[in-house]
């Protein structure tokens, strides 16, 4: 069997949906003791164990209530008054949900896009940082991200869009951008964001419609001008103010779309 930390990574990164359980607490005879894991999927099926027999039962019923819950939560276990076992210890169980990872893509490598990748590595995003410019992939050092060079279109061909999916667009060109755009809207996203001056924006949402590229209504779902309004100047301040944007809408539902 795979070691449990990579299937809890096999789960994060494919969406399955999951609660990893571990003991963190016993007092007195358990068949496992503080540090045990085991893995839960939707489907009851699991990987790892706590101790087996009655008590894991009821914890996989637990830890799927957790699931559809989407809510972390600690459960005592009586082995000998609520399970009928005879070790009769007691055993305490942290249960949380495997959180699918949100995978940002970044389109244009600039000094805002460098600076948004760095800041989103650091709150927990897959980050994919793309452009047709080689030597501006190059110059960027961040480590954990991956990085694309290649031009826009192939890129979009190339990349997996989902509902956890998270694209900002800031790239050198105005057209390239709205092309970027115009591909992206009908896909499954969770936030989609694109930079650009008030005129810009009222520009293009014009052109979409005139086009019938997209309706009004999906228009309004995009994030046009992108991030929170914080009087941002430099490309670090309106990186900062697309981040928290993101965290808004990525902690504001599991299941957002726009």
């Amino acid at each position: 069997m795979k070691n449990i930390y990579a299937e809890i990574q096999i789960a994060s990164k494919s969406g399955t949906k999951a609660a990893l359980c571990t003991i963190i607490r016993t007092k007195g005879s358990t068949p496992r003791k503080t540090g045990a894991k085991m893995l839960v999927y939707e489907d009851g099926s699991i990987k790892g164990t706590i101790g087996g027999g009655d008590l894991e039962k009821n914890v996989i019923a637990e830890a799927i209530e957790v699931i559809n819950k989407h809510e972390a939560s600690i459960f005592r276990h009586d082995l000998l008054h609520q399970h009928g076992m005879c070790c009769g210890g007691i055993v305490e169980i942290f249960i949380e949900p495997i959180m699918k990872i949100r995978r940002l893509f970044i389109f244009g490598a600039g000094h805002t896009g460098q600076a948004l990748a760095q800041y989103a590595i650091d709150t927990g995003f897959e980050v994919f940082l793309i452009d047709d410019r080689k030597t501006y992939i190059d110059e960027c050092c961040i480590e954990e991200i991956n990085k694309i060079h290649l031009k826009h279109s192939a890129a979009l061909e190339a990349l997996p869009f989902d509902k956890n999916t998270f694209v900002v667009i800031a790239t050198y060109s105005h057209q390239i951008d709205r092309d970027i755009l115009a591909y992206c809207v009908k896909k499954d996203w969770a936030y989609l964001g694109m930079v650009g001056s008030k005129r810009k924006i009222l520009v293009t949402k014009k052109m979409f419609i005139d086009s019938n590229i997209g309706s009004d209504e999906e228009l309004s779902k995009i994030h046009m001008p992108i991030g929170i309004d914080i009087n941002a100047e430099t490309p670090e301040e309106i990186a900062i103010s697309i981040l928290a944007e993101l965290i808004k809408v990525k902690n504001s539902s599991t299941e957002n779309h726009g």
